[in-house]
């Protein structure tokens, strides 16, 4: 069975891995917990900057496709190869969540969109741009236009 968009990449990660970017976002958390609005800003502001596993893979393929490219059209047509090895790799991601770079991308601390996303919600929420809104759904219009537009930031 083909796993989730969400899941594929954590359920073929080391489970220790995967702790550890767990554990850096309570880190991080912990950190801004007491932070000034600015310092939070901040760190939204790098948190949209931050590649994800996605990402970082695609730019790797590209890179490694173009050498590949390369080095066929000027050196050897072996060299081939290496683009058609990459696209398969990348197409093995889309449908698994795995391929050959990515337990080592995962190592290096490079995170899902999913577990960068959570880090930046609960940095919202720490900011306190959804105090207002109820468990319940109801809140007043106002709350509402003020959550839009810090989304939105």
């Amino acid at each position: 069975m083909i796993p989730s968009t969400v899941e594929r990449v954590p359920l073929h990660t080391a489970e220790h891995v995967n702790e550890q970017i767990r554990e850096q976002i309570e880190k991080n958390l912990a950190h801004y917990a007491g932070a000034a609005e600015d310092t939070i800003d901040r760190r939204l502001a790098e948190l949209n900057r931050e590649w994800d596993i996605e990402r970082t893979l695609e730019a790797n393929a590209a890179v490694v496709a173009g050498v590949g490219a390369g080095l066929a059209l000027m050196i050897d047509r072996r060299f081939a190869l290496i683009p058609l090895v990459v696209g398969g790799f990348l197409l093995q991601h889309a449908i698994q969540g795995w391929c050959p770079p990515m337990p080592v991308f995962r190592r290096l601390g490079v995170r899902t969109s999913a577990e960068i996303d959570a880090e930046y919600y609960a940095l919202k929420a720490l900011r306190g741009d959804f105090e207002g809104v109820t468990a319940s759904g109801q809140q007043d219009a106002a709350t509402v236009k003020q959550v839009a537009e810090n989304v939105r930031r």
